[in-house]
């Protein structure tokens, strides 16, 4: 399953950037996010691996990051890997006329065993989830 999400955020991109590539940030707008470990490489660089925990409701999920581009403003990459789930991101930001940003978010799901059937009856529910991380990215770099 592929897809692409978008929002303007009213703040100019050198701003955006910052806010966005501060990993110490991502438990100020990522909701769930119980932790962010880093495993190994450069942290914030090009084969960089870290593990996420995010609490969904009553269930705790486990997810491997690995940054494969990250060439910002232009593009940050990288894929995650959970159980059934692998998902690739590739988010770009656009400089808008008016101290702006556009913040475009590409997503790419492959699922295995029983997630088959989870991405197949509710893709709408992974749609939904990704652009409320842009809402909440949005709001947090608009009030920072």
């Amino acid at each position: 399953m592929k897809y692409s999400s978008e929002i303007e955020i009213n703040q100019p991109i050198d701003k955006v950037i910052a806010l966005f590539d501060n990993a110490d940030n991502m438990k100020k707008w990522m909701e769930g996010l119980q932790s962010f470990e880093h495993l190994s490489g450069t942290p914030g660089q090009v084969g960089a691996k870290s593990k996420l925990v995010f609490k969904m409701g009553k269930r705790e999920l486990e997810m491997i990051e690995t940054i494969t581009v990250k060439d910002l403003p232009r593009e940050f990459s990288g894929s995650y890997e959970a159980k059934g789930v692998f998902n690739i991101v590739k988010n770009k930001f656009i400089a808008l006329p008016d101290h702006r940003t556009r913040y475009v978010s590409e997503q790419e799901f492959q699922f295995k065993g029983f997630m088959k059937l989870f991405g197949l009856l509710m893709p709408g529910a992974f749609k939904k989830q990704s652009m409320k991380y842009l809402t909440d990215f949005k709001q947090f770099a608009e009030q920072s």
